[in-house]
């Protein structure tokens, strides 16, 4: 038996050195990604899928999944998809599902960039079910925080509440580590979808300390997020001075990583003329967002150039020109029901929108995009929108009870949130049952989901 025992060791020495030069190889590719070398990244991680057998499920699924990232950081996104989906495969053959569930965030994240926001729901729906059928794996509260991301582009508002409420009531141990400045940005995102631009920037200011991507290109940086909320309570010297502070121009050489910050700074001098009627700054947003097109459009980033196109629009109107890049626009969107896209564009949107939505050639998701613009106003036909339905509050919160608020989000204890604050326990306990009395709930999880539903 000590023969059997020696031999069935040495068979497993053999084994795990024969696969030693491919593990060098998935270690150097996750390096050479962390030093933003992508060639270098593509180089290794492909070397490694070449020697490593087919039933090696684990290293096969880390070595394209590092394949994946290089490519989506390059903006060859369809690649991307690609090589997520197969890393995905290989990390439920090898029962590494935690990573799994990284891997199909990612993917999903892709999927939205590329304007495929059905594709992007079934891959969070399809998380939920692994998180379901195996109680205490980590991603669940994610995949509630990316659907509800798709609905709110989809203006499905009072849906993407009750997804964000059910991710705080799991908690951030049943979060990636993502997880805490997603559910801040997507929570900042509903907010300004209602009307409260206050409690956005509030929440934007809180998960700027805790973006963390991991490996994942930062394509979405919270600094740019909260620059577009800035403009659109009217902030233009402050969104001017992010663009100042990140040196971006609109000659500057386009790459995907920062297409985001891009696109944002075009928002910026698009404001600017309307503020200061400054001509060049009119000319240099059409030049920006003209380059931005052609990228991508070649990159197949279907939700970056519906954005494009729609500045594009107002842009132009400026200038007078009739709005053919929004009947672009909503062409492009109407398949998978894109809406926020068009309504965070600046006022002009919605004179526009009538335009088009006046022509008999007009799609009913025009007069949708048109009805989310102006819901208080008479669609095309005369028939008046209805307006959104959303609960009141019959004290508005106090500053501080916001504070608090915020915190019973959090897992902190009422000593810990004390802390925080620089108050007494006392203090937050009386905070707290006015939030209580004024949203009319009893406790802490219906306070956070009562919250969640107001979108505060």
């Amino acid at each position: 038996s000590e023969d059997i025992a020696k031999n069935t060791r040495s068979l497993e020495e053999v084994e795990l050195f024969d696969r030693l030069p491919a593990q060098v190889l998935v270690q150097r590719a996750g390096l050479a990604l962390l030093a933003g070398d992508l060639g270098a990244t593509i180089a290794h991680a492909t070397g490694a899928l070449e020697l490593l057998e087919p039933d090696d499920h684990l290293r096969r699924g880390s070595a394209t999944a590092l394949l994946a990232l290089a490519h989506w950081a390059a903006g060859d996104l369809a690649t991307a998809a690609r090589l997520y989906d197969d890393a995905v495969r290989a990390l439920v053959a090898a029962d590494h599902l935690a990573d799994m569930l990284g891997c199909s965030l990612a993917l999903a994240d892709i999927q939205i960039a590329q304007g495929k926001l059905s594709d992007a729901t079934r891959t969070f729906e399809a998380g939920l079910r692994w998180t379901t059928e195996h109680p205490g794996l980590r991603g669940a509260a994610d995949m509630h925080v990316g659907l509800s991301e798709v609905l709110v582009e989809r203006n499905d508002l009072d849906a993407a509440a009750r997804h964000l409420a059910t991710s705080t009531e799991l908690g951030e141990a049943a979060g990636l580590p993502q997880h805490p400045y997603r559910w801040r940005v997507t929570m900042a995102r509903l907010c300004r979808a209602r009307g409260d631009l206050n409690t956005a920037l509030d929440l934007l200011d809180e998960a700027a300390p805790l973006y963390d991507t991991d490996f994942s290109p930062p394509v979405r940086p919270v600094a740019a997020l909260r620059a577009r909320v800035q403009l659109a309570r009217g902030e233009l010297d402050a969104a001017a001075d992010w663009a100042d502070a990140r040196g971006l121009s609109a000659a500057d050489h386009l790459d995907y990583v920062h297409e985001f910050e891009h696109i944002t700074l075009a928002r910026v001098l698009i404001a600017r003329h309307a503020a200061e009627h400054d001509a060049r700054s009119l000319d240099d947003a059409l030049t920006l967002l003209s380059r931005l097109l052609v990228a991508a459009e070649n990159g197949g980033r279907i939700g970056s150039t519906i954005e494009i196109l729609v500045l594009q629009a107002t842009a132009h109107h400026a200038h007078g020109d009739a709005p053919a890049a929004l009947a672009d626009a909503l062409r492009r969107a109407e398949p998978e029901g894109h809406v926020r896209l068009f309504l965070h564009a600046g006022p002009a949107v919605t004179e526009l929108l009538r335009k088009v939505a006046s022509s008999e050639h007009a799609t009913p998701h025009t007069k949708r995009v048109l009805a989310a613009a102006d819901p208080t106003g008479a669609d095309p036909m005369g028939i008046a929108a209805p307006s959104p339905v959303r609960p009141p509050l019959v004290d508005e919160l106090s500053s501080r009870e916001r504070d608090v608020l915020r915190l019973l989000r959090s897992d902190l204890s009422g000593p810990d949130i004390a802390r925080e604050l620089i108050v007494s326990l006392n203090t937050v306990r009386t905070h707290t049952k006015n939030i209580y009395m004024k949203l009319g709930v009893n406790n802490r999880r219906e306070a956070v989901r009562r919250a969640a539903e107001l979108g505060i």
